[in-house]
């Protein structure tokens, strides 16, 4: 296993994974009686800053269709928690309009690059074309004082 598991940490992911699902609107209890679904999902909301409480609820009560949702979640949680704590390994994110984007991705696919690494790329070839063109201002002004 390449990320430590954080046992408070992670139950509290849990916890607000199931909330969010609930709050959407979807069954997260195993239970098809809407007044059982409410008191389930009340008791989990109750039982917030408890983690043995959460993970006992979702043992018991939650439903069967979250078990590999609710894993896949917590996994990519864990692996953003932990590669936040160095700076190289830390997302971060920019806004982009759609057409941008859009123009950005095909290119990357076109290269068969990362966004990140397209990115980077061509950052790299506007900083080398403006290294260029100052050589070339910098070898046609000493041609013309040559001429002169």
């Amino acid at each position: 296993m390449k990320y430590q598991k954080l046992e408070n940490q992670e139950a509290q992911w849990k916890w607000l994974y199931l909330i969010k699902k609930s709050r959407e609107g979807e069954n997260i209890t195993r239970y098809p009686e809407r007044s059982l679904q409410e008191e389930k999902t009340k008791q989990l909301a109750d039982s917030r800053n408890h983690p043995e409480l959460i993970e006992a609820w979702i043992k018991e009560n939650m439903a069967e269709n979250l078990v590999i949702k609710l894993d896949q979640a917590i996994r990519a949680r864990r692996k953003r928690f932990f590669n936040a704590e160095k700076r190289h390994t830390k997302k971060k994110s920019i806004d982009l309009e759609y057409s941008v984007w859009n123009r950005l991705s095909k290119y990357s696919r076109k290269m068969n690059m990362t966004l990140s690494e397209t990115i980077s790329y061509m950052i790299d070839e506007r900083e080398s074309k403006v290294l260029f063109e100052n050589k070339m201002s910098t070898m046609k002004a000493g041609l013309k004082d040559l001429l002169k």
